[in-house]
C-alpha cells in the first residue's frame, strides 16, 4: 500500500467511490456515541454529533438513470436521501415522501437533488394513511409527468428486549409503516409505470438473522423481502422488475431514536466482518444498479450490504 492510499484511509480519508480504499479505515471518524433522538430523528440532529455521509460530497454519477422518474419514500435522510441524491446525479427527476416533521432534512435533499440538475418534488406526509400512500403515489405521477422507478425504504424501528413489552400500538404501527405503507404504494404504483420500470424494496440483514431485540421489526422486514420476491414473480411479465436491498447495521436517524439502544451505539458495527458501521453512502450505489438497465437480467433478488454478515 503506499503512503497515498494510507493517507486516503486514515481517520481524515478523503471517501471515493470509485478509487481503491481500505474498507475496514473508512469512515474511522464516524464512530457514535450515546445518544437519544426524540420521535422519529432527523439527520440534522445527527449532524450536531456524528454526522452520516449521504454521499453530498462524493458521489459522482455517469448518467445511468437519464430521463427516468423516481418515487422514493423516506428520501429525506438516511439511506433514502443517499439513493436521492445519487440517482439525481445519474439523470433522475426524484420525488421524495417523508414525515412533516423532517421538513429540514427533507429541504436540505431537495436543494441537492435540484442543484444536480434534476427536478425535485416534496411529498410530506405519514404513510401509515392508506390516503396519504395513495395521494403519495399521485402526486408523484403528476407533478414527474409519469413514474418508472419506485423505492419503498421509510420505515420504523425500535429496540424492545422482551416481547412482553411490545404493545399492540407498538407492533400494528410497526407493520402499518414497514409492511402496509409497502404493499399500498406498490398497488397505487403498478398502473403507472411501464415496462423498463423497477420497484425497489429496503429490506434488512434482520430479515435474515433476527436480533432478539428487534423481533418485531425483523419480522416486517422478512415480510418485504418476501413480498418483493413474490411481486417479482407476478411483475416480470409485464417488463416490471422488483428487487430488494438488505442493509446491515447503517449510520441513520432511525438507529439513535430508539431503533438500538442508546449505549449500544458505539459497539454497532463490529459484528460486521469490516467492524464498523455502514454509512448511506455505501447503499446508493446498490440502489442505483438496481434501477438501472445494467441490471436488466436481475429480478426478485435480495443484495446484501451489511459488511460481511452471513446470510442464509
Amino acid at each position: 500500500m503506499t503512503d497515498q492510499q494510507n493517507d486516503q484511509n486514515g481517520p481524515d480519508q478523503t471517501i471515493d467511490q470509485y478509487a481503491m480504499q481500505d474498507p475496514t479505515k473508512m469512515y474511522a471518524d464516524k464512530k457514535p456515541d450515546e445518544q437519544y433522538l426524540e420521535g422519529s430523528g432527523t439527520d440534522a440532529e445527527m449532524a450536531e454529533n456524528v454526522p452520516a455521509d449521504h454521499g453530498e460530497d462524493t458521489y459522482r454519477g455517469a448518467g445511468r438513470l437519464t430521463g427516468r422518474k423516481a418515487l422514493i419514500t423516506g428520501g429525506d435522510s438516511g439511506i433514502g436521501a443517499a439513493v436521492a441524491i445519487a440517482y439525481a446525479r445519474e439523470g433522475a427527476d426524484v420525488a421524495i415522501g417523508y414525515l412533516p416533521e423532517e421538513q429540514e432534512d427533507a429541504d436540505r435533499i431537495i436543494g441537492l437533488i435540484e442543484a444536480a440538475g434534476a427536478k425535485a418534488v416534496a411529498i410530506p406526509g405519514d404513510i401509515t394513511s392508506l390516503e396519504f400512500c395513495e395521494q403519495l403515489v399521485a402526486t408523484a405521477v403528476e407533478q414527474l409527468g409519469g413514474l418508472d422507478i419506485l423505492v419503498n425504504n421509510a420505515g420504523k424501528q425500535q429496540n424492545i428486549d422482551s416481547i412482553t413489552d411490545i404493545s399492540d400500538d407498538e407492533f400494528d404501527e410497526t407493520f402499518k409503516t414497514n409492511v402496509y405503507a409497502t404493499f399500498r404504494i406498490t398497488k397505487a404504483a403498478v398502473p403507472h409505470m411501464p415496462a423498463g420500470s423497477t420497484i425497489i424494496n429496503t429490506t434488512s440483514i434482520q430479515a435474515y438473522a433476527p436480533s432478539p431485540n428487534l423481533v418485531h421489526y425483523a419480522a416486517t422486514k422478512a415480510t418485504v423481502n418476501n413480498l418483493a420476491k413474490g411481486l417479482a414473480a407476478q411483475l416480470a411479465p409485464k417488463g416490471i422488475r422488483v428487487n430488494a436491498v438488505a442493509p446491515g447495521p447503517i449510520w441513520t436517524p432511525l438507529q439513535p431514536a430508539g431503533g438500538q439502544a442508546p449505549d449500544a451505539l458505539p459497539s454497532v458495527g463490529e459484528e460486521t466482518f469490516l467492524g464498523r458501521w455502514g454509512q448511506p453512502a455505501e447503499l446508493a450505489p446498490a440502489y442505483v444498479f438496481l434501477a438501472s438497465g445494467e441490471s436488466s437480467f436481475v429480478v426478485g433478488e435480495t443484495l446484501h450490504v451489511n459488511g460481511g454478515m452471513p446470510t442464509p
